[in-house]
């Protein structure tokens, strides 16, 4: 559809406010403020919505990998035959055995439950997760038996720093004459590391492999193999070929059956408030059809006399059609910038409102990642553009079509 100069001349004639006209002026202003709101909400939760998936994708696969063979409570025994193994299959580019159990960890008059995992410092030191976000100490000093390192939370928490003694009590026990006695076992703390996810932070305990097995009565064994392989979303296809390299006492259990309902869920919620904001542009658009069928009510008189001096019903139709279009095309791009600009800035405003109000927008322990993340997808961005643009031509036909309908013999019948 071009438009000539005239058209546009015209158009954006009737889109300043006059004196008999200010009412629609408003309606107008209200529907390009309603669009501009509706996009930028919309690309800021989308925003939101993808660096939650990534951030939580990447740290939670960080720290627990992409698949992981268990076993019973035995554990795996040849368990560095098995690493090898696993290893050389195709798309594995990280393979690595621990112990794990469950305790509860005691220190300066605190105790709270935790997940005790037993590793290999030089292992550890390959996973960037940890190895990368070490913030006191390092991961060499797992290399002294007795050593441990523990997320930055469970070390505030507790007043825990380098060097402090920490105790671990395992309920499952030596038995005794006077029933079981739990196992304790100090430890001292050689790193602390902070992975920025408060369940991790709060909670998990590396020490040393032997000390592990010795601890958790695994002699020569692990209860576990984890697997990290290039491309996560592609587990299903490697799951095969690694399956036909475990042995009959254990089994694969892969990132997504673990965490399928959890990612499910932010699709789901993605989904959700796709839908619910995209009822603002909507609303908007409304306004836009209100806003154009009141001005071509307005301008019977002028529809008239320029179709009695030439106007086609075509140029007609392109004055109002670019009128309403001007109203979406601007809400829309003002919407983009400044969604835009706040997805692209929003832990730095999060930060800034909280110290402004003195309350807390972002609570870790709760939404379980220390910063509040956000991804712009170019895709996500181009797709809320469009429709913001496409829902006000839609709304802007019907109006323009019934000012080009327009008999001009009527409009001029009464003047």
């Amino acid at each position: 559809m071009a438009f000539g100069r005239f058209e546009r001349l015209v158009a954006w004639r009737y889109l300043r406010p006059t004196r008999g006209e200010g009412f629609i002026s408003v309606i107008a202003g209200f529907a390009l403020i309603g669009i501009a709101l509706g996009v930028g909400t919309l690309i800021v939760v989308l925003a939101v919505m993808n660096g939650f998936r990534v951030e939580l994708l990447g740290r939670v696969l960080g720290v627990n990998g992409h698949a992981t063979v268990v076993s019973g409570p035995a554990g795996i025994a040849s368990f560095d035959a098995l690493t090898k193994r696993l290893d050389g299959a195709p798309g594995v580019v990280a393979v690595m055995p621990y112990v794990e159990g469950q305790v509860m960890v005691s220190a300066n008059g605190v105790a709270a439950g935790a997940i005790v995992r037993g590793v290999r410092p030089e292992e550890l030191q390959k996973r960037e997760v940890i190895a990368g976000h070490v913030v006191q100490g390092s991961l060499v000093g797992l290399n002294a038996p007795g050593s441990a390192a523990i997320g930055s939370r469970m070390a505030e928490r507790m007043g825990l720093g380098l060097g402090s003694q920490l105790t671990l009590i395992s309920p499952k026990g030596a038995a005794t004459a006077f029933g079981s006695v739990p196992r304790i076992k100090t430890f001292t703390v050689a790193a602390i590391f902070e992975v920025g996810m408060y369940e991790y932070d709060n909670s998990f305990v590396y020490i040393p492999l032997a000390d592990a097995q010795a601890y958790f009565q695994l002699p020569d064994r692990v209860n576990a193999i984890e697997i990290m392989v290039d491309d996560p979303d592609r587990i299903g296809a490697y799951r095969p070929e690694l399956q036909s390299r475990l042995g009959p006492d254990v089994r694969l259990v892969d990132w997504q059956q673990l965490n399928s309902h959890f990612f499910a869920a932010l699709q789901v919620e993605r989904n959700v408030m796709f839908l619910i904001l995209t009822l603002i542009i909507l609303v908007a658009a409304f306004n836009i059809i209100t806003g154009i069928t009141m001005l071509v009510k307005s301008k019977g008189r002028d529809i008239a006399i320029l179709r009695t001096m030439g106007a086609t019903r075509g140029a007609i139709l392109r004055v109002f059609f670019l009128s309403g279009a001007s109203i979406g095309i601007v809400g829309t791009l003002t919407g983009f910038v400044l969604g835009l600009a706040f997805a692209l800035n929003i832990d730095t405003i999060r930060k800034g409102l909280e110290s402004l109000t003195g309350t807390e927008l972002w609570s870790a322990e709760i939404r379980f990642l220390s910063e509040l993340p956000a991804k712009v997808e170019a895709g996500d961005v181009l797709s809320v553009v469009a429709m913001g643009l496409i829902l006000s031509f839609l709304a802007t036909i019907y109006p323009a079509w019934r000012a080009a309908r327009l008999d001009p013999v009527e409009a001029l019948r009464y003047e």
